[in-house]
């Protein structure tokens, strides 16, 4: 008998072929959706055929003797992947060889397979897996003669294969976790589906329009729900949702999402969010909704803090840690970063969850903040996974970006708005007044200090952290009493635990009428739940400026309306790029005649000029995946969601209103080795924050790195001492990035 694994915990040594079988069968059951069926279960077949080399046989078994003395095993690639091109499918090949390693480039590949048939090993596998499964040759040939598929755009080959490969690596994970580990095969899967959850969810919304007032605007709401589940029947593809803050879009999509996913027999709900605060947000609304299926939800992202401790897990958490290998749940709550990096990604860890996208409805929160220089190819693959793999998409937002609206990019074709008269609704829901800027009037720090400080609750929001420091000290300096307490700040130089404990304590006084001014970076802007009178915003593109508006008077309590105050700080530079590019779309935009800024129609001709601006594929992500290059590595390394230099820097102590920080006993335990490093870097996430690294530099230089470093550690209130850990030199530096 050939192996496939050596022995399990409990002795036994699993069979080749009955891998390769299940392997080939569950692979082939996951790319059935796009009609690649045929195709997968070559390639299960074929994956692992180089292990009947006589001497990866000696191998494992030497291996579990512990008498290997090599650093690794023979290669067991190359017979399944010969044989492949031998029966002119060549494209398996690809799948084949990086079925553990990762996807290779199309001339890498070449010449890997040119080495791998000069192998006599590679030829003596084939030879043996071909007497070992009689009718090998057969299935192979049925899939060469089979109609190919039409894959006519330059970019289709690269996706589809991404998919077919998820389908591959999933299914042989999955196996092989079943030898190794059988007790997780009962840990996985959901305990429910999309029709139990369609049902769960409606009696959640009925109750809750139940135990609301009937007041107009509860009215409003029920209708424009019923108006937009009217759609739900609809044949999938394209759909947006535009209304307003207040009208209820996050559970309107959900609602939308279950009702359509059920009628048309889809997978799951895949909800992406720009931020993880708002994803964390969501996660718990959604986990409210069905509290009864704990196995319903799973929020997948770099920020999430585990509650139990990793290495002794309850069944739940369990659960959450295996769906998240490969999105096998119902609903998934994550980030865009963690979608289309995915999708982008030539490894397997990160390649295994894109077959479950196949017959999913994801809805894209906050779509408008879908970064400009990766927005051609987002928006190619959101086309090839609604027209190919049977997906639906919904864009979500008060600010539509104009997706459709052609100027080369990929036309999201026939994109179906399903709430009734956006402008209308606009119109009603009108909760703020507008003060725009004067043509060459800036304001000082002190001015918009002032102003805020007229009032006992108010929020600023400011275009970069220099600046949120320069105007928290000028109001510092303006209080002069006992009031400093109700200051507080918000910036990504604050670690996660820290932000959520400061949104934490403004949210509680805002809700009792306590004194409150906020000072804040972007991060505070998209979805975040505050509810502030006053909000100041410095000028910033349009897009934003709605968003910060969203702050202000957001459940509609203040009878006279909230007020939004956007002003040009004298003060102070713009990001660069493409920020500072849509702040001058915007400054024209402002200067025009009978602007409203209630008009949900401004913002798509705000996009169109503001996308005819900036560059679109700044990499060339579409020139590396092109059929005729495909360079697999090369498209990962280009694409990339957010271009940071900052390096990831712990903070061990605690800032006031944050329970015990947990990094040092953590920091502790991955030097020691002391359960998975991916785990104790996950469970770290709430407490790091991305130091510039020419900040780290500079601290480096002057032997600062393990001290306080100047500047940044004195806005984490009581710490004493900025923890100069980089994390990039970690046992698994690649935990920080998923």
């Amino acid at each position: 008998m050939a192996l496939a694994h050596s022995a399990n915990a409990a002795g036994t040594r699993q069979d080749l072929v009955d891998h390769l079988r299940n392997v080939a069968t569950a692979a082939g059951l996951f790319a059935q959706p796009w009609g690649a069926g045929e195709m997968a279960i070559v390639a299960g077949w074929l994956h692992d055929i180089g292990k009947f080399d006589p001497e990866f046989q000696r191998y494992l078994r030497e291996a579990e003797a512990g008498t290997w003395r090599k650093p690794h095993g023979p290669d067991h690639k190359g017979a399944g992947a010969a044989l492949a091109t031998r029966t002119q499918l060549d494209p398996l090949s690809f799948l084949i060889q990086g079925h553990h390693g990762g996807l290779r480039a199309l001339t890498a590949m070449k010449v890997w397979l040119r080495e791998r048939e000069r192998d006599p090993a590679v030829a003596e596998a084939i030879t043996r897996a071909q007497t070992a499964i009689p009718d090998l040759q057969g299935r192979m040939r049925a899939a060469a003669t089979a109609p190919p598929p039409d894959l006519t755009g330059p970019t289709d080959w690269d996706l589809w294969l991404r998919m077919l490969f998820s389908a591959l690596v999933d299914a042989d994970f999955l196996d092989t976790e079943r030898h190794f580990r059988p007790d997780r095969e009962t840990a996985r899967g959901a305990d429910t589906d999309i029709g139990t959850l369609w049902d769960a969810f409606e009696r959640s919304q009925g109750d809750l329009m139940a135990g609301t007032p009937d007041t107009w605007m509860n009215r409003l709401r029920r209708e424009v729900y019923t108006a937009a589940l009217g759609h739900a029947n609809e044949p999938a593809g394209f759909f947006r949702i535009t209304g307003p803050t207040g009208i209820g879009k996050t559970r309107l999509s959900l609602g939308f999402a279950l009702r359509h996913a059920q009628a048309h027999g889809l997978q799951r709900v895949i909800y992406a969010i720009p931020y993880t605060s708002i994803t964390e947000q969501t996660a718990e609304e959604f986990r409210g909704i069905f509290v009864d299926h704990p196995r319903a939800v799973l929020e997948h992202h770099s920020a999430i803090n585990p509650q139990e401790p990793s290495d002794t897990p309850t069944p739940n958490e369990l659960w959450r840690r295996l769906a998240a290998e490969n999105w096998d749940a119902p609903v998934v709550v994550t980030t865009t970063v963690q979608l289309f990096e995915s999708l982008f990604a030539d490894s397997p860890g990160n390649c295994r969850k894109l077959h479950n996208l196949a017959r999913s409805v994801i809805i894209l929160d906050e779509a408008q903040m879908l970064p400009t220089h990766v927005l051609t190819p987002i928006l190619d693959a959101l086309g090839q996974l609604v027209s190919r793999y049977g997906a639906t998409v919904v864009l979500c937002t008060a600010t539509q970006p104009a997706l459709d609206a052609g100027l080369g990019l990929y036309n999201l074709r026939d994109v179906r708005e399903i709430v009734p008269d956006p402008p209308g609704l606009f119109a009603q829901l009108k909760r703020v007044e507008y003060a725009l800027p004067k043509s060459g009037v800036r304001w000082s720090w002190e001015r918009a200090a002032e102003t805020m400080l007229a009032r006992p609750q108010a929020l600023a929001i400011v275009n970069t952290r220099a600046n949120a420091v320069a105007l928290l000290e000028t109001l510092r300096a303006g209080l002069r009493d006992d009031r400093e307490h109700a200051l507080f700040h918000l910036s990504t130089w604050m670690t996660g635990a820290h932000r959520r404990a400061v949104l934490g304590e403004a949210r509680r006084r805002l809700t009792n009428g306590d004194l409150c001014w906020l000072v804040s970076t972007q991060v505070v802007e998209a979805g975040v739940d505050v509810d502030f009178p006053l909000v100041l915003r410095a000028l910033a593109p349009l897009d934003r400026i709605v968003q910060a508006a969203g702050r202000c008077n957001r459940n509609g309590r203040l009878a006279e309306g909230g007020q939004v105050i956007v002003f040009v700080p004298e003060e102070g530079r713009l990001p660069r790029g493409v920020y500072s590019i849509g702040v001058d779309e915007t400054l024209t935009f402002l200067q025009g005649e009978g602007i409203d800024l209630h008009d949900p129609a401004l913002y798509e001709r705000y996009f169109r000029a503001f996308y005819s601006r900036v560059e679109r594929d700044a990499r060339r992500v579409q020139e590396v995946r092109q059929a005729t290059r495909l360079d697999f590595p090369e498209v990962r390394a280009r694409f990339r969601m957010i271009e940071d230099d900052t390096a990831p820097v712990v903070i061990t102590a605690n800032a006031p209103g944050m329970t015990p920080n947990p990094a040092e006993r953590l920091l502790e335990r991955l030097a020691r080795g002391a359960g998975t490093a991916r785990e104790l870097l996950r469970q770290l996430q709430p407490y790091i924050v991305g130091l510039p690294n020419r900040q780290l530099e500079h601290a480096q230089r002057r032997g600062l790195a393990h001290e306080v470093i100047p500047g940044l550690a004195r806005w984490y209130g009581d710490y004493d001492r900025l923890h100069g850990i980089v994390l990039t030199g970690a046992p698994d530096p690649g935990a920080l990035v998923w």
